[in-house]
Parts: C-alpha cells; sequence; structure tokens
C-alpha cells in the first residue's frame, strides 16, 4: 500500500462535478504530508473532457476507465470499476464527494475493497505515524466525533461539500486508461433513464446557494417566487417541513432534522420562522440571509444578515436586483 491519495473525480455526462476540486484540496495536502501523489480516476463513458477539468486541480495523475456501459451510473458497475482501480493503484487513501453517488458508491467499494470508512467528514490530517485521522460532525451538528484508521489498512472518507476551497493550478498530469472489468453479475443493475424531480433547479445538497421557503408562502404557486430567484443565483430550492407538509414542495427538497442537511455558501431564508429541526439541517452554511416580517424569529437571530419585511415584496426585488448586477 502506497502513500497516494485517490479521490473519486465523480463526472455526469461528461462533466466534472464541482465537489471533487474540493475534495483535490484536503487530498493535496494529506499527499503532501505522506509523501505521496494525488491520484484521480474518472469512470464513465466519454471521460476526456472531465479528465481535462480533472488536470486543472492539480492532481498528479489520472487514471481513466471508459466503457460505453458505464454512460449512466450504477452502483454495481461502478463500484467493481473504482474496485479495479484501487487493486492497480494500491492508494493508502481514498476520498469521494459526499454528493448522492459518492454516499452510494463509498461503502460498496469499501466492503468490495476491504477498506475502513467514514463518512461525511470536514478535517483530514494525519497523525504522527501518518495513519489518516478525520473529524465528522455528529448529531446533526452539535458534537464532532474524531476517528482514526488503523494502520495498513485502506482508509476511505466521503468529505462533505461547501467545506473546502476549490484546488486550482494544474495541467501537466500524467495520464493512463484501464480497462473496464467484466463482472457478469454487475450487469443485473442498469439505469435507463434519469428523472430529476424539480426540472434543472440544482439538488439542495449540492448546491453553493440555497434558497428556502416556508409555510408563510402560503402555496405552491408563490415558491414560484423564489424559483426565479434561484434560477438567476444558479441555486436549489429548499423548503420547512411545515411548507413540505402542506404540499407546497416535495418532501425531497425538504431541509431539516428530517430532511436533508445542507452546507452551502449562501443559504437565504424566506418566510421561515426557524424551528429548531429546521436550523440543526442548515446551521452549517457559511452565511445565511433571513426574509421575515418578525424580527424576533429564531432565523434571524441566527442569521448574519436579517431583512424585516413582507417576503412577497423583497424576493422580487432582490431578483431583480440580482438580475442587474449579475447583467455587468
Amino acid at each position: 500500500m502506497s502513500k497516494d491519495v485517490l479521490v473519486f473525480a465523480e463526472q455526469r455526462n461528461g462533466r466534472l462535478h464541482p465537489a471533487v476540486a474540493q475534495v483535490v484540496t484536503p487530498a493535496r495536502a494529506l499527499a503532501a504530508a505522506g509523501g505521496g501523489r494525488v491520484v484521480g480516476v474518472v469512470i464513465g463513458a466519454a471521460v476526456d473532457a472531465a479528465a481535462d477539468a480533472l488536470a486543472a486541480t492539480g492532481v498528479d495523475h489520472i487514471v481513466t476507465i471508459s466503457d460505453s456501459s458505464m454512460e449512466r451510473y450504477t452502483a454495481l458497475r461502478y463500484r467493481s470499476a473504482l474496485a479495479a482501480a484501487i487493486a492497480h493503484l494500491k492508494p493508502g487513501v481514498v476520498l469521494l464527494p459526499a454528493t448522492f453517488m459518492g454516499r452510494d458508491l463509498a461503502p460498496r467499494v469499501a466492503m468490495r475493497a476491504g477498506a475502513a470508512l467514514a463518512t461525511d467528514v470536514i478535517e483530514l490530517s494525519r497523525d504522527g505515524e501518518g495513519r489518516l485521522e478525520v473529524r465528522r460532525p455528529i448529531y446533526n451538528g452539535k458534537a464532532f466525533g474524531r476517528v482514526s484508521f488503523p494502520a495498513g489498512r485502506l482508509a476511505m472518507a466521503t468529505v462533505r461539500l461547501n467545506t473546502f476551497a476549490p484546488a486550482a493550478g494544474g495541467s501537466g498530469a500524467g495520464r493512463e486508461a484501464i480497462g473496464a472489468p467484466a463482472i457478469e453479475g454487475d450487469a443485473r443493475l442498469t439505469c435507463t433513464e434519469v428523472v430529476r424531480t424539480g426540472g434543472e433547479v440544482k439538488d439542495v445538497t449540492e448546491a453553493e446557494i440555497v434558497v428556502s421557503g416556508g409555510r408563510s408562502l402560503k402555496s405552491e404557486e408563490n415558491f414560484k417566487l423564489l424559483y426565479e430567484l434561484a434560477g438567476v443565483l444558479d441555486a436549489g430550492v429548499g423548503a420547512s417541513r411545515a411548507a413540505c407538509d402542506a404540499g407546497y414542495q416535495p418532501h425531497s427538497r425538504q431541509v431539516g432534522l428530517t430532511g436533508k442537511t445542507v452546507t452551502p455558501k449562501l443559504y437565504i431564508a424566506c418566510g421561515i420562522s426557524g424551528a429548531i429541526q429546521h436550523l440543526a439541517g442548515m446551521r452549517g452554511s457559511k452565511v445565511i440571509v433571513a426574509i421575515n416580517s418578525d424580527p424576533e424569529a429564531p432565523m434571524c437571530k441566527l442569521a448574519d444578515y436579517a431583512v424585516i419585511g413582507d417576503l412577497f415584496q423583497v424576493v422580487p426585488a432582490l431578483t431583480a436586483e440580482a438580475k442587474k448586477l449579475l447583467a455587468h
């Protein structure tokens, strides 16, 4: 087992996922501390464009596994492909972004490769003996756990999105292609179609900006105000549990203790009072803006910026101003 750090370079439709550049940042630090390389692995059908984008993040080496059967993500084929890359490269550490794909793939690969796995980590380092140590939030961020990996065993971790700044500054990474393993049992599962809820609006767990609404929106129709703002900001649209229970938005967009945990760079809460269950799912946001008519609402007290006013007037005005600014 080498000191190399392997990064799973997730790509979708030939485009490198933005979270990959974020994962390369701690990977480079770990590799430097251990005296190894950062190796990126791209899996898919057409991978050249994603590999070019990966090279720009400063990885030292790129391995591609290309096959028409992997045009769309399927857990079994990707598991076998990434496990084959691990067997070929023999890294000491494997990192994946904590996206839907990464969270689905990591435990399958860890089982196949006999690795130890920690999920949703926010800090990574090496101890005095060079072993991986990570820190991860537990109880929805109310506490943190520190995980130490055993010596001599492959260490794997998924890295929480928007935790690290994207890496950049490279282009000269060497490349090699390895064959996709042909495992008969992997054909049991085939993806024929990808259906996205909510159109092309980003999922809240992967968006750098999230615009969320509460029951104060009063109807599904009124959520169009938030979708318009999200479209301008290239943001995801979220909702409180009360709004989802009322049928204003699907539960796939629910943010909170019983929904999804988000850590965007900017979280805009529109008409959300800030029940403790909702706060638990978004308090890790870098900057929080609250738009609310009640200055005493818990969300306003948590927010970095609070706009006290009628959201039906503030949100359209904010959308108009954002359009003007982005037009320049």
